[in-house]
């Protein structure tokens, strides 16, 4: 059983994540929409670009986290894992939509994530560009400090959903999804982790993607679930638990069983 923390130290570990966040925004901060060296790190496999932001902004979040609690575990997109054994770590991906980044488009982020005992316990997003913040916690999210709730929605078929690019999925996910768009009244496409931060502001309704890793996800559950929503695998299991990195998001927890029903 997890051993629960006192809300000081949730308050504590909160405004230390949002330090985090603060730090990564003046290295990202220096690269977007100006010129920019582009690495593709897919060896061959599908465009998997990386950049100065991405390393930069990684290393000076571990910088602090280095300083501040240097017992704690880290696992990064860009510098692999620091394993200590502490019951704390931080997970991050400093420029989640790097494609994004690199086409000048604002629906890139910053995500990090603090799990406890292997449960996610705090997350932020954060859109520094559009000076958006999404923090997350047990019972709780807000928006640049302002309470945000997800949204009440009837039925699938008056759905916004959304998915960053439907080509990602595979010969199994496709007919799933496509079965689920055409019930829905509305999908927006190309968003990366922005989609799951308007979605828990109460702006859509169900967000799914798959092929994640851990870094990918671990930021967007404590926003939605603080939020009111439902953040799960495919199946209903855990996120990050099984089917290639599969996540769906739901804002209206009455919908999840609705929306599931296309994907298991």
């Amino acid at each position: 059983m997890s051993t629960p923390l006192s809300p000081e130290q949730i308050t504590e570990l909160t405004r230390f994540a949002c330090r985090l966040a603060d730090a990564a925004a003046e290295v990202t901060l220096g690269y977007f929409k100006k010129p920019v060296n582009v690495i593709d790190k897919a060896d061959g496999a599908r465009f998997d670009p990386v950049t100065a932001a991405d390393r930069g902004a990684e290393e000076a979040i571990r910088a602090l986290i280095e300083a501040e609690y240097p017992d704690h575990a880290i696992f990064g997109e860009e510098f692999g894992r620091k394993q200590t054994g502490s019951p704390f770590e931080w997970i991050l991906d400093p420029v989640d939509g790097t494609r994004a980044f690199i086409s000048g488009l604002p629906v890139w982020g910053t995500l990090i994530a603090l799990y406890h005992e292997g449960e996610p316990l705090i997350g932020v997003i954060d859109q520094p560009y559009l000076r958006e913040r999404y923090l997350g916690w047990p019972g709780g999210a807000t928006l640049n400090g302002e309470p945000i709730r997800t949204r009440a929605c009837a039925d699938v078929a008056s759905a916004t959903i959304s998915t960053t690019d439907p080509a990602l999925f595979n010969a199994a996910e496709r007919p799933k999804f496509d079965a689920l768009l055409a019930e829905s009244r509305l999908v927006r496409y190309g968003l990366d982790c922005y989609a799951y931060a308007v979605m828990s502001a109460g702006h859509m309704d169900v967000v799914l993607e798959a092929g994640l890793k851990p870094y990918d996800m671990a930021a967007l559950i404590p926003v939605i679930r603080g939020a009111g929503g439902v953040a799960t695998a495919w199946s209903g299991k855990a996120p990050g638990s099984c089917e290639r990195g599969s996540l769906l998001a739901v804002g209206d927890p009455a919908l999840f069983s609705a929306v599931q029903s296309f994907l298991a």
